[in-house]
């Protein structure tokens, strides 16, 4: 008689959270966050709702864990095109502040521009400053990291003597990161290419005239 080979318990439960990211993602597209329940999230991806219990608390941690995953999928896409094998963590440091930053900021209008990404993504925003434990894992593990990254290359720039020692990376990168997302949740003006540009332009250079 032929052996039976025990089901993968590890298997099933990656196959089952990635039903559960799924339909999560995909749901607060379709009906919005304030509708979106566990229920509804267990019904589109076929597993019990004792099984999302298990793994979250909330319907908002379900999907803060799921928008990381979508995060971390694009990367991975992304390298695969580049021909990398390692996920890509640093903004590029070409040596040209200006044009690394605008690469980066052009890359992140594409994204908020992105259907797949602004209905999730704007759920979690405005849970955040309703509920502070899901607000404080949305900066830790989302948006803090991504800020690092702009710290880390202004922190490049000063040792190569681009940016001058006194400047305090954490608040420049804000110069140009806050402006870009207001207008984003605000829905407030066009999110272009040519608007991220601006934005790094100015922080970069000033508003004020300089003598010739």
């Amino acid at each position: 008689m032929a052996q039976k080979t025990a089901p993968d318990s590890t298997r099933r439960s990656e196959r089952s959270r990635r039903a559960i990211y799924d339909a999560a993602l995909a749901l607060v597209d379709e009906v919005g966050y304030a509708k979106l329940t566990i229920e509804a999230i267990a019904a589109r991806a076929g597993v019990g709702k004792q099984t999302i219990y298990r793994w979250w608390p909330s319907k908002g941690a379900v999907l803060l864990d799921a928008f990381l995953d979508l995060g971390e999928q694009a990367a991975r896409e992304a390298n695969e095109k580049a021909g990398s094998e390692e996920i890509q963590t640093e903004i590029p440091d070409t040596g040209d502040l200006a044009a690394d930053l605008k690469f980066v900021m052009r890359a992140i209008v594409d994204e908020f521009n992105d259907s797949k990404y602004d209905a999730p993504y704007r759920a979690l925003a405005a849970e955040g400053l309703l509920h502070p434990e899901l607000g404080a894992e949305f900066v830790e593990k989302l948006l803090e990291p991504q800020l690092q990254l702009f710290v880390t290359r202004v922190r490049r720039a000063q040792d190569a003597g681009q940016v001058g020692p006194e400047i305090d990376p954490r608040i420049a990168l804000e110069l140009w990161a806050s402006p870009i997302a207001q207008r984003w949740l605000m829905r407030s003006g066009p999110l272009t290419h040519a608007y991220a540009d601006t934005l790094v332009d100015y922080a970069l250079n000033g508003i004020m005239r300089r003598p010739s």
